[in-house]
This record gives structure tokens, sequence and C-alpha cells, in this order.
């Protein structure tokens, strides 16, 4: 389990090994300046993917997120291979970006693998950087009291989303498809995530985040992401010892539970005293600053109790959201998040392998049958959740299940921990990632469909994102 933990706590399906580390698995060390060659180009593609796929999804009044996704697998593993990254099987050779470095900057073939695994690191670096400012964007933008009035609907919703997909796929698996247990046991706990990146992006972009369909999605998405490594560490366990570690389990909920709770009680009661400090210092920059000492050390906490630093982060921008200067901070965030968020959600397309749905390939046909019976549940689990909702304030019920159907990189994860494991035959481990894909893929535009059928729930105005703002203020 202690080998296991590090990596499920990683959101991105790449491990952040030290870059130290790297370098030495190379036949000579990687030069710096070659490494930051490659980052610098690997940056460059990642914004233009970003960017091109971006504008052409919202000129087809589909969400830019999606064209940053698909602006990923363009770039990615599936078609130019300009971004592959060592964590999928690719190497030096595969890599577009260092065959520009060989004939532009003078690498060798002997300091290629070097190169290519530290400039792998930084990008996957980056990437867990974009997702911690994303949630810290999404806890400022959201309303805590909204949050909280919602903490019943939306763990109704999430815990529905989780046992609903994950009994319906194991049991499927094992009585339809003769999979053995454990390997079927895998494959539902992977039907149990939610990207709340995906998601949250979305609701920003079509302006549903402060809506009571929106705050009933991102707190069942924040509870199925809790709910996801509990659930990831039992499996993880129960496939290296063929047990379940009780004491690892009872720690991650009583350590999850303690940390949300405990972080926004304190700081609530302690964040006045923090903004008057701030306000008392005369250097520019401060309350950004500031703001980012306390997304950092949030994160860095989620993150050492082993959950997720993002959790801490959309902690942090929770409380800082309550203080009176919260729209001049997500002023002074929002450009960072313009730099880093994209090189998330690229990555998370690049590193999807599309040739897993190649029904020429024999090995992938099982997989496709398979897959087809779990992206199924996949979106029925979901969008049930959605309907366990009753009485109250009418809500969108469709709108909230289909916004829990994106598995995103948190799939990834799962499908990654079951593939080093050994225990999901090849053919189950392609059902899953094409499941990964289809639910990755399909969910927003979905969600636009959803909403476009009602009109705001709340009696008041959403958080606009600073973004959306400007934008349409220079149309």
């Amino acid at each position: 389990m202690v080998e296991i933990l590090p990596w499920v706590c990683s959101h991105t399906p790449t491990s952040l090994t030290p870059l130290l580390a790297t370098a030495t698995e190379s036949q000579e060390p990687p030069s710096a300046t070659l490494v930051l060659a490659g980052v610098l180009l690997s940056l460059v593609t990642i914004y233009l993917a970003s960017k091109i796929g971006s504008e052409l999804c919202a000129r087809l009044d589909l969400p830019p997120v999606l064209g940053e996704l698909l602006g990923g697998v363009i770039i990615g593993v599936s078609v130019f291979k300009f971004l592959v990254f060592p964590e999928g099987g690719a190497t030096a050779d595969e890599s577009l970006i260092i065959t520009l470095l060989e004939k532009t900057a003078g690498l060798t073939p002997e300091g290629a693998n070097g190169v290519f695994l530290a400039e792998s690191e930084v990008i996957s670096v980056l990437s867990e950087l974009g997702v911690i400012f994303l949630l810290f964007q999404i806890g400022l933008e959201s309303d805590l009291k909204q949050l909280i009035d919602a903490g019943v609907q939306s763990a109704l919703v999430a815990v529905t989303g989780v046992v609903v997909p994950f009994l319906t796929g194991t049991l499927g698996l094992i009585y339809f498809f003769n999979v053995p247990n454990i390997p079927a046991i895998f494959a539902g706990a992977a039907l149990t995530a939610t990207s709340i990146g995906i998601t949250a992006k979305v609701l920003a972009e079509i302006k549903r985040l402060n809506d009571k369909e929106g705050q009933i999605i991102i707190g069942a998405a924040v509870l199925d992401d809790i709910l996801g490594i509990i659930i990831l560490a039992i499996v993880a366990s129960l496939a290296e010892k063929g047990e379940v570690e009780v004491s690892s389990i009872v720690y991650l909920v009583i350590s999850a539970a303690a940390f949300l709770i405990g972080s926004i009680f304190l700081g609530r009661l302690l964040m006045p005293y923090f903004m008057g400090m701030l306000n008392k210092l005369t250097t520019p920059g401060t309350l950004l600053i500031g703001g980012l000492i306390i997304a950092f050390i949030f994160a860095y906490i989620g993150a050492i109790i082993q959950l997720e630093a993002i959790l801490g982060a959309f902690t942090a921008g929770l409380i800082l959201g309550e203080t009176e200067k919260h729209r001049e901070l997500e002023e002074l965030v929002e450009p960072i998040g313009f730099m880093l968020v994209p090189v998330f959600f690229v990555t998370v397309g690049a590193q999807t392998d599309l040739s897993v749905l190649n029904p020429a390939v024999p090995s992938n046909r099982e997989g496709l049958i398979i897959a087809s019976f779990l992206v199924i549940v996949a979106i029925v689990g979901k969008v049930v959740s959605g309907f366990t909702l009753f009485g109250g304030e009418p809500v969108n019920r469709i709108a909230i299940g289909v916004g829990m159907i994106p598995r995103g990189e948190v799939g990834l994860v799962f499908a990654g921990v079951g593939s080093a494991s050994g225990v999901l035959p090849e053919s189950l481990d392609a059902a899953i990632i094409v499941m990964v894909i289809l639910t990755t893929f399909v969910a927003p535009p979905l969600l636009r469909v959803a909403f476009q059928q009602s009109e705001p729930s709340s009696g008041e105005p959403s958080k606009e994102p600073a973004a959306i703002a400007k934008s349409e203020s220079s149309k």
C-alpha cells in the first residue's frame, strides 16, 4: 500500500518522479539548456493546439475545453506524436519534439533519452499545476454557502453515482463476460470516477457554475474524488496483496472528513486576520502572492495526507472566495490560469491512445465489446444519480447526472494503476481506456445540451468567471 498510494494521489496518469531520478536513467545527464529548449517547444505546441482546437469548437457552439482535449489528441500519441510520455510506453525516438531538437539544437542520440524524460517530467508538473490553478479558480468563483446548502443533495448524487456503476459494472463483467472477480472489481471501480476539472470548466464556460445544479455537481464531484481515492486504495490493495488493509481505508476516510471540514471552519475563522495583514503591506502583488501561498499550502496538505492537491486548492479557493477581495483576486489569478490550465487539458488529450478503438487489431475486438457495455453503464450509472433528488427546489436532474459522466484523467489513473498491477487482461484494459475516452469527449457537449433546456435555477446570477466577462466586454 505504501508503494501504491503516492501514485494514487497523482491526479493525472503521469507519475511525478524527481528530475534527478529521470536523469540517471539515461546514458548521460541531460543538458539543462536542451531540456529547457524541449519544454519551450512543447509549450508552443500545446498552446497552438489549445487555441486552434478551442477556437474551432467555440465557432461550432461546442465547449472550448473539448477543443483543448481534441487538440491534445492531435499532437499526442494518437496522431502526430509531438507530445508523448514515457509512462505511456513512448520512447525518445517517437517524440517529434526530440527529433526537432536533434535537427536544430545539436542534441545527440546518446543524450536524447535523458532530455526526453526530463522534458516529459516538466510538462507533467506543469499539467499538475494547471489543474491545481483550475480548481483554485473554480473555488474562488463558487459560493461556499450555496455549496454547503447543496451538501446533502451532492452527497446523494455522489454516492449513487459511485454505487450504481460500480455494482452494475462489476456484476455485469462477472456474470455476462466471465471476467474473474478481481479484474471485474477493478473495472467496476474505474466506473466510479468523475473528472471535476473537465465538468467544472464546462460549467464555468456556460455560466452555470453557481446555479443550483452547478453547485450540486461540483459538490458531488469533490466527494466523488474522495470516494474514488478510497476505492482505488481498496482495489489496489486487493490486487497487490489479495486483501484489504482496513487501517489504511479508515485513515483515508477520517483524514478526508477532517481536512474538508477543518479547513473550511478554520479558514473562515482566520482568513479575516490574514487579509487584514495583507492590507497593511504596500509592495505590488501582495494580494496575488498571499492568495497563492494559501492555495499552495492547502494543496500541499491535501497531497501529504494522501488525498489530492486539487482538493486542497479548491478548498483554498472556497475560503478566499468569501473575502471582500475575491473579485480582485480572481482577476489576478486569471492570466496564470490562461497560461497553465490549457497544459492540463491538452496533456490529458495527448495521453489518450485512440489505437485501442481500432477493430482491425484482434486484441482490441473483445475489448471493444466489453467497452460497449462499460460505456453504457458509465453513462446511465451517472445520469441515474441525478434522479435521486426529490422534493425541495426543482432542479435539472438530467443536467446533474450528465455533469457526473466524464472520467477524464481520473479514469486514466484507475486504468494506469490496474495495468501496472498486472491484474487486468489486455482486453479489459483496452475496454476501460475506451470507456474513459468516450465519456470524456461526449460529456461536455451533452452537458451544454442538457442545460439549454432550462433557465438558471438560482434566483441570483452566477458569479461570472472573469475570463468570460472580459471576452464578452471586448465583443
